[in-house]
């Protein structure tokens, strides 16, 4: 017979540090699955915050520093690779623009192949062998990245896209992983905070790259003053301009080597441990020695496979399977809000990735743009990045975690939209009539309303309205959609936006498309507007409350959770039927 402490000893799983408390083993000595579930559940929903959700959110977020950072920081190191490597006759010191596209585009690419191949994964294999294995990709190819040089047989710009794509493959993986492991140790209260705290370190990553290359532009003055523009930057200054993207890059990799080791050491969450592994001793993801029965007291063969055959028909959440996860989204009530998460991110990527076809503009009008000298040219492109992030990013981001839990998900993501619908009727119909502090005064509206709006609830929706069993692979497909979207911005507006430009024009002149472009982008907005009702409204709701997992609530599906309940009125509707046919004979 297994006893309590057997039972406890059998049923405890493996990780946990002061970040991420294994919640669990608080509740092992518990035999029933469902019992175990609910209390372990409850002490992480209704836990009162503290200094050990701000080490989650760190830990968690400095992922996303690194993305951000990574992805911020080409932007800045293109014009340094063009001085270094195109330094010729030809291109003068300037990257080629398929060169420029391409590298910036096989981030977005990677990233995809990372957010549809980690989601599904963390899904099948657990969050906790899969957590800490996205950062070592990027810190590997950032690495890698800032060691790369050209040679008679390969050039820079293919070694830069590999790498990227690699890294890119990491960052995507960080995208549900981070999100659904906040999200599932998080309180019901702030977990929308949490989890905006996580993804507004993206600000403080853009933040980061552009002081950097601040300082490393400074530590190179004397060199970098050498030359007065990119063609003439040789000999010192170019072998000074080589060291400096080099650091750039290579920095990325430092943040994610100090948030590691807790990423190795989280325990498996335990919605995972209850809803997907269904088991204690069968989840090879979160399971350590225990799973073969040999805990304290040597628990004998019988008393195991007692518990285990016990506690599977006890459970009341569907096992997951294809079959499972086609029903699911089938109906209606569920496929939409997929459709709706998905489909907003879709259409917030293409207009946020593309109002960064304005940043050459909005700094030439603030004259954060030229020089005298290659080290003016480089100071006034990295403080004149700092503006734009610190003007309208960093605010929207914070305004958001501040306010999320308190107006709701919904309730931003719809006003986000409508004022961003707005913002670029504006800009792009009135785009010729507009001075340039009046576009740079839209551009930071626009930076914060994505930040205070889409660009933060599209990332927390898809961590909360989703099953447990199928919580990482939608978020995953959700966020691929939003980065679908980011490549098209990339390629295809891109291009567009010189479109009938005159050779040697500049400033307003180089983009003669670009009011079209952002006519466009308010169409986009508007359609994202509309998927956004598609959604529901996760304020102060739990994650099962939200899945339709609890009796009594609104979003109670007997159904979908196969519970007791349901079983329960299915014995009494035939209990009739019973008695009639009694009563008959």
């Amino acid at each position: 017979m297994a006893t309590p402490a057997n039972v406890a000893a059998m049923n405890k799983t493996s990780g946990g540090n002061n970040a991420f408390h294994n919640f669990n083993n608080d509740f092992a000595h518990i035999q029933d699955p469902n019992e175990r579930r609910r209390l372990a559940l409850a002490e992480i929903d209704k836990a009162p915050f503290g200094w050990y959700h701000v080490r989650a959110c760190v830990v968690a977020g400095i992922g996303f520093f690194t993305d951000s950072y990574d992805i911020f920081a080409i932007n800045l190191v293109t014009s340094m690779l063009g001085i270094v490597y195109f330094n010729d006759s030809k291109s003068h010191g300037t990257i080629p623009v398929n060169s420029d596209t391409a590298i910036k585009v096989s981030t977005s690419g990677g990233t995809v192949l990372g957010q549809l191949g980690f989601g599904y994964l963390a899904d099948v294999v657990g969050r906790k062998r899969m957590y800490g294995l996205e950062l070592i990709i990027i810190i590997f190819a950032t690495l890698a990245q800032a060691l790369s040089s050209n040679s008679r047989s390969i050039s820079i710009t293919g070694l830069i896209i590999f790498w990227r794509v690699l890294m890119g493959i990491g960052i995507g993986g960080d995208y549900p992983l981070s999100s659904i492991i906040t999200s599932e140790f998080a309180t019901t209260k702030w977990r929308g905070a949490m989890m905006n705290a996580v993804f507004a370190m993206q600000g403080i990553g853009q933040f980061t790259a552009a002081i950097l290359a601040l300082i490393v532009t400074t530590g190179f003055k004397g060199s970098l003053e050498s030359a007065s523009k990119a063609s003439t930057c040789t000999g010192v200054c170019q072998l000074a301009v080589d060291k400096m993207w080099r650091i750039i890059i290579g920095f990325g990799a430092v943040p994610g080597c100090i948030a590691l080791y807790y990423r190795l050491t989280i325990p498996e969450t335990p919605r995972y441990t209850f809803d997907v592994a269904r088991d204690v001793e069968k989840a090879g993801t979160d399971v350590s020695a225990y799973i073969n029965g040999k805990a304290e007291g040597h628990p004998d063969e019988i008393a195991r496979v007692t518990t285990m055959v016990q506690a599977a028909p006890a459970l009341e959440i569907p096992k997951a399977s294809f079959k499972d996860f086609v029903h699911h989204y089938s109906q209606w009530r569920h496929g939409k809000v997929l459709l709706g998460t998905a489909g907003s991110w879709f259409f917030l990527d293409v207009a946020f990735y593309g109002l960064g076809l304005n940043n050459s503009i909005i700094l030439a009008a603030i004259g954060w743009t030229g020089g005298s000298t290659q080290y003016e040219i480089f100071r006034k492109n990295a403080i004149g990045n700092l503006i734009l992030v610190c003007a309208g990013a960093i605010p929207g981001y914070w305004v958001s975690v501040a306010t999320i839990d308190t107006l709701g998900r919904k309730t931003i993501q719809i006003g986000g939209f409508a004022l961003l619908t707005i913002l670029f009727i504006i800009i792009g119909f009135a785009y010729h009539h507009l001075s340039g502090h009046a576009l740079l005064a839209l551009y930071v509206l626009a930076q914060f309303f994505f930040n205070f709006g889409p660009n933060s609830t599209t990332f927390i929706v898809p961590g909360e309205c989703f099953p447990t069993r199928y919580r990482s692979t939608s978020h995953g497909f959700s966020a691929a959609s939003g980065k679908v979207g980011a490549i098209i911005a990339q390629v295809v507006f891109g291009p567009l936006r010189t479109r009938g430009a005159k050779p040697g024009a500049k400033g307003r002149d180089a983009s003669p498309w670009l009011n079209h472009i952002m006519q466009i982008f308010a169409l986009f907005m508007l359609c994202g507007l509309l998927t956004s009702f598609l959604i529901p409204e996760t304020k102060r709701k739990t994650l099962e409350e939200l899945a339709g997992e609890v009796p009594g609530t609104p979003n109670y599906d007997p159904a979908l959770t196969g519970g007791a309940a349901h079983r329960q009125n299915s014995e009494e509707d035939s209990q009739p039927e019973k008695n009639k046919g009694t009563d008959s004979a």
